[in-house]
């Protein structure tokens, strides 16, 4: 039947080759456009996405965008931001609301704190009570789109990635020249390696 078919398709049809031209696909294959989704089934996560996506289509704000793409990161990838982190990167910058994708958590070695506006997926206990003796206030993402729904007056702030103790383990292999990498061992001792 193909045989068939071909007979019957005139020459020059057969012979122009655009109907078998490949792809001109640049060095690194084809682009991915598969965006990561959030996994987790909290309703009030979930709708926050919901809300930040139409504001990233809706705006030409880079802000939200940004805040979208935080929003569906793993839980690895929102790694908490302690209080005197963020009183340190909000230093000179008053009146601004510190955001952040993640958890606030308390810092014990900070006396003083001073009065923040911090946006915040979740604080702890003590960090919030600390915010708010000091004057300042915890708002909650759905009240940053009613205040600022471009992010104009924001900082937007990150916790560390790379700090999980894993990461000490990563890289060249330990005991390798110009290798700071941690080995696995049972414990620390003379009878182990370093």
């Amino acid at each position: 039947l193909k045989g068939n078919l071909i007979a019957r398709v005139p020459h020059w049809k057969v012979l122009d080759g655009f109907d078998r031209m490949g792809i001109d696909i640049v060095a690194g294959g084809r682009v991915k456009k598969k965006e990561r989704l959030a996994k987790t089934e909290n309703p009030y996560v979930l709708l926050l996405c919901k809300l930040y996506k139409f504001l990233a289509r809706r705006t030409d704000s880079k802000f939200n965008k940004v805040i979208y793409k935080r929003l569906n990161m793993s839980g690895r990838n929102r790694p908490p931001l302690s209080l005197s982190k963020v009183a340190k990167f909000m230093d000179g910058k008053d009146g601004k609301i510190a955001v952040v994708v993640g958890t606030v958590t308390d810092d014990k070695r900070v006396f003083e704190v001073p009065e923040l506006k911090v946006c915040a997926l979740r604080f702890t206990e003590a960090a919030r009570a600390r915010i708010v003796k000091a004057g300042g206030e915890c708002i909650t993402f759905d009240k940053l789109a009613m205040r600022s729904p471009l992010g104009k007056g924001t900082v937007l702030l990150r916790g560390p990635v790379k700090s999980r103790e894993a990461e000490r383990h990563f890289g060249k292999a330990p005991g390798v020249p110009n290798s700071t990498t941690a080995p696995y061992v049972r414990s620390k001792g003379r009878k182990f390696e370093k």
